[in-house]
């Protein structure tokens, strides 16, 4: 028997509408269904509330700690606040930033002679400052310098100043580096300070050459000490340790204090990081004119022997002294302009050209120490823009610094040795802790 249209579709309906009631109450295949059929709007002949599960209500009775402070009172428990000064701040609207809210002790702070030193503050300074619920100063505290501490209390309905010696402690930070560009931008991105990066380099300054022999990839770890008082960071210390690897090569530093009171910079080996003479008088710069028998002068265009080495650099960068030694003259000499010259042990001589200016109290028969500043960068003498002049020589003789193989300073003594392996092992495992740790992580400890 043939089906007419009207038996299919009865046939199908009996078929698929218990189906689709089912479907209707999963919502992925309303989003199918909505999907393929690309329906505007519909609806559904929602199916019988589902049955609901039986419930139990629990009540418990819990009692109060017998240590929970009573509220009566509270207004007289002081709480301290941090408030950095700002550019252009006052006194005044310095402690209304905090909440303070005590005419007496601004009186007392803006008026009284032993206040006086509140006046020292400077943008950056922190003022510690505890007040009461009802905003009245209890206790003030800023540090005026690294061996000064004041304090303003309140005794009763009296105030009191004092300035006492603040508590001084020594923290160690170890940081890791990766150089991408240079090493100010590798350490600026570990968050090592500025003093802590050139004192690295002047630490390493014998082995690597900071401007030309940076690679990308070369990296580092360093440990140095922070000094801070009563809490806050004010100073830099020394470098304990660094670890730096330069195209492939380690070079390590590790700081030592003999029994004797000599201290330095060694080696895992134990011998000097310091090397007699520094490469360079400038700790970063680049070589303009290097040393030549004949070389075309820019001044007066003919050929002339270089007898030194140009560095150039911005007027007013320190110049640093090449090693030991002893200051044989100070002043204007010709087409040097502005000379230093220092006489070292075995009959060396380093000359200093075209400065801007001397170090202060700088004078001949001074003895000088290796890396002290002893003048600035300039364009004085013979010079068609501002950098050092500088010459090495022995019995008179010029040579090419640069290429000089430069004896090394006395390594540990053999007595010592023990110790300071046993100090260098230990610096090895803080400079480890500080390789495993990412870039912008800092271990730090007392």
């Amino acid at each position: 028997m043939q089906k007419t249209t009207d038996d299919i579709l009865a046939e199908g309906a009996s078929f698929w509408l218990p189906r689709i009631r089912r479907l209707a109450t999963s919502p992925v295949a309303l989003v199918l269904i909505l999907g393929f059929t690309g329906m505007a709007a519909f609806g559904f002949v929602p199916g019988p509330a589902p049955s609901q599960h039986p419930t139990t209500t629990l009540e418990r009775v819990l009692a109060l700690p017998s240590a929970l402070p009573q509220l009566d009172g509270m207004s007289d428990q002081p709480y301290w606040r941090e408030e950095r000064v700002q550019r252009g701040d006052t006194i005044s609207n310095l402690l209304a930033r905090v909440g303070m809210r005590d005419p007496q002790a601004m009186t007392f702070l803006l008026s009284d002679a032993q206040a006086r030193p509140l006046y020292k503050l400077r943008p950056g300074r922190a003022l510690r400052i505890a007040l009461n619920g009802d905003g009245q100063l209890q206790e003030l505290r800023f540090l005026a310098s690294e061996t000064e501490l004041f304090t303003i209390l309140r005794e009763g309905n009296a105030l009191r100043a004092a300035t006492t010696e603040p508590q001084r402690e020594v923290r160690r930070e170890q940081r890791m580096g990766e150089i991408q560009s240079s090493l100010f931008g590798a350490a600026d991105a570990a968050g090592i300070p500025e003093a802590v990066t050139v004192e690295m380099a002047n630490v390493l300054g014998g082995e690597i050459d900071f401007y030309h022999d940076l690679r990308k990839g070369d990296h580092f770890t360093v440990l140095y000490e922070r000094v801070y008082v009563d809490g806050e960071m004010v100073n830099n210390g020394r470098i304990l340790a660094v670890e730096f690897v330069n195209n492939g090569i380690e070079h390590g530093a590790y700081w030592w204090q003999s029994p004797e009171g000599k201290s330095g910079y060694y080696n895992a080996k134990g011998e000097s990081s310091k090397k007699a003479f520094l490469r360079s008088p400038l700790a970063f710069s680049r070589v303009s004119s290097g040393f030549s028998a004949g070389r075309l002068h820019p001044l007066f265009n003919v050929k002339r022997p270089h007898t030194g080495t140009d560095f150039a650099a911005p007027v007013g960068t320190p110049v640093h002294a090449a090693s030991d030694g002893t200051v044989d003259f100070v002043g204007v000499h010709g087409g040097y302009g502005n000379l230093v010259i220092l006489r070292h042990a075995g009959g060396i001589t380093t000359y200093y050209g075209h400065l801007s200016r001397f170090a202060s109290g700088l004078k001949r028969g001074a003895h000088v120490s290796q890396s002290d500043v002893i003048a600035y960068v300039g364009q004085t003498g013979w010079a068609t823009g501002p950098h050092l002049h500088y010459e090495f020589r022995v019995a008179n003789v010029p040579h090419d610094p640069l290429k000089m193989v430069m004896p090394p300073a006395a390594p540990i003594a053999a007595k010592d040795k023990k110790a300071f392996t046993e100090s260098v092992a230990s610096f090895k495992t803080l400079l480890q802790m500080a390789s495993e740790t990412p870039v912008q992580k800092v271990a730090s400890f007392n």
